[in-house]
């Protein structure tokens, strides 16, 4: 399914999986179509905290939400 395993942040007890579900985008699509979005954002969630993160995805999390919605 994924290149890696999930790993928890550090700073959260959250998978960067589980966040992309709270914010309603399908996991499993992103990364299967946008594999290096996904792993460079990955990347960024477990050095961050999720309000940072947040943040600084604010308006890509709006796009990548409208194209891989989770049904």
């Amino acid at each position: 399914m994924f290149d890696r395993q999930p790993v928890r942040s550090a700073i959260t007890a959250m998978t960067f999986e589980e966040y992309l579900a709270t914010k309603k985008i399908d996991a499993v699509r992103f990364a299967a179509e946008d594999p290096v979005i996904f792993d460079e954002w990955s990347r960024l969630f477990d050095q961050v905290s999720v309000e940072s993160f947040t943040v600084q995805k604010k308006f890509l999390l709006n796009l990548t939400r409208r194209k891989y919605l989770m049904r």
